[in-house]
This record gives C-alpha cells, sequence and structure tokens, in this order.
C-alpha cells in the first residue's frame, strides 16, 4: 500500500487570509520607512542638496503625484486589513498588489527626482 499520495497541496482559507494579512500589514509599516530612505538618498545627491539649498534643478515630479501614490498605499493597505476575513479573498489579495505597487512607484518617483 503506498503512503505517499500525489495530490495537489493546497492552501486553506484561513492560511490564504493569513497569508494576505501579513503582506497588507508589511506595506503598511515599510511605507514610512520607504518614503524617509528615499528621501534620504535624493537629498545626500548633488541634485538633491542643489535643490534643497538653492531651489535649483528640483524634481518635475509634480507634489499632488507623490501624494496621490502615498495615500493609495495607505488607503488601500487599509481597506485589505479591515477586509471581512474569509470573503471576497482575490478581490483583498488584488487590493493588496494594489497597496505593494502605489508603495513602489511612489519610492521610484521620489528617487526618480533626484
Amino acid at each position: 500500500m503506498n503512503t505517499m499520495t500525489s495530490q495537489p497541496v493546497t492552501l486553506t482559507q484561513r492560511q490564504k487570509d493569513r497569508f494576505i494579512t501579513g503582506w497588507s500589514l508589511a506595506g503598511i509599516l515599510l511605507l514610512l520607512p520607504i518614503v524617509v530612505l528615499s528621501w534620504m538618498v535624493v537629498l545626500s545627491g548633488d541634485r538633491g542638496s542643489r535643490c534643497l539649498t538653492y531651489g535649483e534643478q528640483c524634481s518635475t515630479i509634480p507634489g499632488s503625484a507623490l501624494y496621490l501614490a502615498f495615500f493609495l498605499a495607505l488607503g488601500t493597505g487599509v481597506t485589505a486589513l479591515a477586509w471581512p476575513r474569509g470573503t471576497a479573498t482575490y478581490a483583498r489579495a488584488t487590493t493588496v498588489f494594489l497597496q505593494w505597487g502605489a508603495q513602489l512607484v511612489l519610492g521610484a518617483m521620489i528617487l526618480d527626482g533626484a
């Protein structure tokens, strides 16, 4: 008798919910460090320090785009955390994906302004 089965391993609903919640919480906790570290990198360069000191060669990315990306990342993260567990798992996972996308785009926009 064969004790090994060839059935694929599937995640239970509870495991999926924990996984999604973990990534959402990690995103929210890393949002401010990403922003702060990105600005530190920008301001430590020639162009960033010149912008800060003399107001020259500053970023062409509008501040409203940065605020939009920040609040989109924050809002989707909070939405994913507040979403009832076990309901619409794929929509909740998509929300976390959008959260991380907005967060990474925000960091890239800050760094691009250097």
